[in-house]
């Protein structure tokens, strides 16, 4: 009981001191199952903590002493927690599938809630990423059922919060993790002198908050783990991620100085800044500098749904940087995986990327069939800002397929739900591309179809156009077609005349 008020207040040390305590008395007293169970959550603390070493010797003395005691107890279904972690860490989620299995069969065998919930938990974790979004999403809410009616032991009911919430945002179930997070909260609530768990809490609730559109709510709760919570192995792991968050929240209202300095400190506690710092360079103009942090992460990122969450920045960025075929593989990979897992936030964010890849592809139709299906999703998963993005580009697409009215509309209703949030960057963004398009010096070309008329003014041909901006001549004749239509003009030469005569070459 000491142990556990000790790790219930952050105070590690005393929880593996008082864990130690008890693992010697109960070797005195003969009792060698109770003295393993304190042995490996001493290992599992350890695990946690950083020290792989320590912790597989806990574990091993913990099977050695069940080994020499010969007994049938549920002890041997928690050793194999260490060992479905181990495999679910490598990506084998196959075997600690498995492994977890056999572990939540002796918790049943001896009646050990904590046990099962553990091992159906993860369980559930291994059925999202594999792509078997239903049964896994089953296997957690009963998990975290249990936890909500009080049937767990304290420790175990704050990890299967926290690992629950973790699982469902990792596999884009959002309003799962929303559910869950408000469930976790009013469990920290009632406890209000415990730590251990605090500082997740808070991390969960600034996501979801930042979703919601509450970016003053979320810099709040953000700041406050990263400031208050600090103390205790999980709410450690958590500073890290609530200076990301940070950063986010002052990145989005133009506060870039602010922003770069929360992920400055969030890499500094071991929290990689990507996609955020990157779509910092690039807010900043530092197109080249965004590019290559992007590619740097993306290609370093190789478990699907870890990569899905770099996979829309890397394609706006691409765009920005008018790299149109690397778009495009990145959309289609992203689209993959949505089609493995099948989120409604991921088919948002794949949508979303293939519209707008339609788009600078000059092909707006294609786009408001896509831009259309995100923004419904993502009103609604009740996301504001990515359903304002979504009916930009959707206001882009409108113009390009010469529906001015509809384009207005979009750009009306975007800028309303921008000007809500304090979105000035996104505002700033909005006002130069409805000036562009209106009577801007580039007629309300995009930066895409300016390049293509450039060559055509040099006296390019299609195929060589195609070659020089590394695109499918299927592609530069639909740009073709959308300058003269822009411009008002029927053919080559005076699309090529009229870029001369406005200084567009």
């Amino acid at each position: 009981m000491l142990a556990r008020s000790g790790y219930l207040l952050g105070r590690d040390d005393d929880y593996v001191s008082g864990l130690e305590r008890a693992h010697h008395a109960h070797l005195d007293a003969g009792d060698a199952p109770r003295a393993v169970r304190c042995a490996f959550w001493i290992g599992h603390n350890m695990l946690f903590r950083g020290q792989p070493a320590r912790a597989r010797g806990w574990f091993g003395r913990a099977q050695r002493l069940l080994d020499q005691a010969g007994q049938d107890c549920v002890e041997r279904g928690y050793l194999l927690i260490p060992t479905w972690l181990e495999q679910m860490g490598r990506g084998d989620w196959e075997a600690g599938h498995a492994t977890a299995v056999e572990a939540a069969e002796i918790g049943d065998r001896f009646g050990d809630m904590d046990l099962v919930s553990l091992a159906r938990d993860d369980q559930g974790r291994a059925l999202l990423k594999q792509g078997r979004g239903e049964e896994g999403l089953r296997l957690v809410d009963e998990a975290l059922v249990v936890a909500d009616a009080g049937e767990l032991s304290p420790i175990v009911t704050g990890i299967v919060y926290c690992n629950t919430i973790a699982f469902c945002r990792d596999a884009y179930e959002l309003s799962h993790a929303r559910e869950w997070t408000e469930a976790l909260t009013s469990w920290c609530r009632r406890q209000p002198e415990m730590v251990a768990h605090n500082g997740l809490c808070l991390v969960h609730r600034a996501e979801i908050m930042q979703l919601r559109g509450a970016w003053g709510d979320a810099l709040e709760e953000a700041q406050r783990g990263a400031e208050r919570y600090t103390s205790g192995v999980l709410n450690q792991l958590a500073v890290g991620k609530a200076l990301y968050r940070q950063g986010e929240v002052y990145r989005l209202p133009g506060d870039l100085g602010a922003a770069e300095a929360a992920y400055r400190e969030a890499s500094r506690c071991g929290c990689e800044p990507q996609p955020g710092l990157a779509l910092l360079r690039l807010a900043q103009g530092e197109r080249d500098a965004a590019a290559a942090a992007i590619r740097r992460v993306v290609s370093e990122t190789l478990e699907p749904l870890k990569r899905a969450a770099l996979l829309p920045a890397y394609v706006e960025i691409m765009l920005a940087a008018n790299e149109v075929e690397a778009a495009r593989s990145a959309c289609r990979q992203l689209e993959e995986v949505a089609e493995r897992h099948g989120s409604e936030a991921l088919e948002a964010m794949s949508a979303q990327a293939r519209g707008a890849v339609a788009l600078a592809e000059g092909d707006g139709r294609t786009a408001l069939v896509a831009l259309r299906g995100a923004w419904l999703a993502w009103q609604e998963l009740g996301a504001p800002y990515e359903a304002a993005r979504a009916r930009v580009l959707m206001g882009l697409a409108c113009r390009l397929e010469g529906d001015a009215d509809s384009a207005t509309l979009e750009f009306e209703a975007a800028r309303a739900t921008f000007g809500q949030l304090g979105a000035a960057p996104d505002l700033a963004e909005l006002d130069s591309v409805t000036r562009g398009g209106a009577h801007g010096e580039t007629q309300g070309l995009t930066a895409r179809e300016l390049e293509v008329l450039r060559l055509v003014a040099a006296g390019r041909s299609n195929r060589e156009v195609a070659e020089e901006l590394v695109i499918s001549e299927h592609t530069v004749a639909r740009h073709l077609q959308n300058i003269f239509t822009k411009l008002g003009v029927s053919s080559r030469t005076a699309a090529s005349a009229f870029a001369f005569e406005h200084h567009l070459v």
